[in-house]
């Protein structure tokens, strides 16, 4: 949809236009968000994603040991019976949420009641859906031709109802841009689950410390985000219209979780039951390395974003101009990354978590295009969120679920387990430009608007990838030394691919688009001014 050519609309095209310098600095995040640039909805912003941004850091630290040292301890069988016997957890943990905690993040009015609904909804859906994985634990047991799958399927079912218990301090403190959640929940969980599992698998627990883990740090979770929210319950009162309008936001939201998990059940079937137990576990940690990025993009930039797109919606021309700069940002940081993952993915791997692992290394480098595709789905979709058109989302979920099942099918069928990680990729991108179509008639840009936001870093990850690749494969051979030089040596070609990136980078970004890069950080950099 056009806006009309006003201050904010002129100063969009002029930056993507490249005409002048000067006007670039008018493609302002704070100008989109309609506050002082010093203070405000975009400092509420900026400190929510400055603390995300450290808590992501030391929790990618916890992650990244944890899964060293359990790829250590635990052979890719155990790894997979783990991600079998927990499917059914994950696909039925959407039913619990139902969508009503973006609802009641939405929500402007009535908001004691609706925490209320909410919170004896949730709870009450916890509980059965826990009831519900322990009499299905059988059944997949089955499914997978293995008892000790269905043992952890009803083992873990308790988390559902532990998960019920977050959704409301989760939602009121994401709406009110909560620093503390960022800062200590996160990092808190990360260390419950990896301190409980490491620890039992050097005592020889196997796959059950992983069981362990996931309840400590559900547990963890629970307490703190009570700790940290000041809501309780009876505050407000429960009402069944309330209900009823917070579920009609938020079905659509279910449905592209479920879509999700569906993804997730398809592939452990189609690789736990039609290859192997390892080759599941193969893609889980490949597919636990790729994601990096994303967590990146949804804990910095988009738990943030969505409260304030919900907030600016009705003002076309500053959502547009934030929708395209917070799309510049995290395709300037995917594109890094999955540039990384593809030269850098098989010795990465191989390096630190030893010979056994290298099928994962490969499947790292073949989902390299889920960084980039989630980074634009991520901005698109929460634009659709803040905008009120959640019913958009169905045609996204239709998408992602019907392309990466049949293309998971397909490309494994042909090429294996690789090809199980370049449907990844190749869903991921497809699934990135079906959002954009959907959120194209809610923010109103245009397709060269968005394709002057997203092309600068994407020749750039190339020459990089391009020239680490080749200092890798032909010189360093990182994966063939012992683990310390190994590690000296992937250092090095991080640092090549950044300063070659870096620089072509700058050659290629035209200096006012370059000012609407410095300009969009205001969305994930705090100014250091409170509201």
């Amino acid at each position: 949809m056009n806006t009309p050519p006003n201050a904010s609309t002129k100063a969009g095209v002029t930056a993507a236009d490249g005409v002048d310098a000067a006007h670039a600095a008018e493609f302002d995040p704070t100008a989109a968000i309609g506050v002082d640039p010093h203070a405000g909805l975009t400092s509420k912003i900026g400190r929510v994603a400055s603390a995300s941004a450290v808590a992501l850091i030391f929790g990618e630290l916890i992650t990244f040991v944890q899964t060293v040292a359990l790829a250590r301890l635990l052979s890719p069988a155990e790894v997979g019976l783990f991600v079998a016997g927990t499917v059914l957890v994950t696909f039925l943990g959407n039913f619990v949420e139902g969508g009503l905690r973006s609802g009641l993040i939405h929500r402007e009015d009535r908001l004691d009641d609706a925490a209320e609904t909410v919170f004896y909804v949730t709870a009450v859906g916890g509980l059965l859906m826990a009831l519900l994985t322990l009499a299905c634990a059988p059944l997949i047991g089955l499914i997978f031709h293995d008892r000790e799958i269905g043992l952890i399927t009803a083992a873990s079912a308790g988390v559902l109802f532990l998960y019920s218990f977050t959704n409301v301090p989760e939602a009121l403190l994401q709406r009110e841009f909560n620093v503390r959640r960022r800062l200590i929940v996160g990092p808190a969980v990360s260390v419950s689950f990896a301190v409980t599992a490491v620890t039992l698998a050097a005592n020889g627990f196997g796959v059950w410390s992983q069981v362990a883990g996931l309840y400590a740090s559900y547990v963890v979770w629970v307490i703190a985000v009570w700790c940290i929210s000041d809501w309780r319950p009876g505050r407000g009162r429960f009402r069944f219209d309330l209900w009823r309008e917070l579920a009609r936001y938020g079905f659509p939201l279910v449905l592209g979780a479920l879509g999700a998990r569906l993804q997730n059940l398809g592939e452990a079937v189609v690789l736990g039951r039609g290859l192997s137990s390892a080759a599941l576990g193969h893609f889980r940690y490949a597919q636990r390395i790729a994601q990096i990025p994303v967590r990146a993009i949804i804990e910095i930039g988009a738990i943030a974003l969505f409260p304030a797109f919900s907030r600016i919606s009705s003002d076309r021309d500053r959502m547009r101009v934030a929708y395209l700069s917070a799309t510049r940002v995290g395709v300037i940081g995917a594109a890094a990354v999955s540039g990384l993952m593809l030269s850098l993915g098989v010795p990465s791997v191989v390096v630190m978590f030893g010979e056994p692992w290298r099928e994962a290394g490969l499947l790292v480098a073949a989902m390299a295009g889920l960084g980039v595709g989630k980074a634009i789905t991520s901005v698109s979709e929460e634009s659709i969120k803040g905008g009120g058109r959640t019913s958009l989302l169905n045609w996204y979920t239709a998408v992602e679920v019907t392309l990466g099942i049949g293309l998971l099918i397909v490309l494994t069928s042909l090429f294996g387990l690789l090809g199980a990680g370049l449907s990844i990729s190749v869903t991921a991108l497809l699934v990135a430009l079906t959002c954009v179509v959907l959120a194209k008639p809610v923010v109103g840009f245009s397709a060269r608007e968005f394709m002057v936001a997203i092309s600068p870093p994407l020749p750039a990850a190339t020459v990089a990838t391009v020239i680490t690749a080749c200092l890798e494969h032909f010189v360093l051979h990182a994966d063939a030394h012992s683990t310390l030089v190994g590690v000296c040596f992937l250092v090095l070609d991080t640092i090549v691919f950044l300063l070659v990136y870096g620089v072509v980078l700058a050659a290629i970004l035209p200096s006012p688009a370059r000012a609407a890069v410095k300009a969009a950080q205001g969305l994930l950099v705090s100014r250091g001014r409170s509201a």
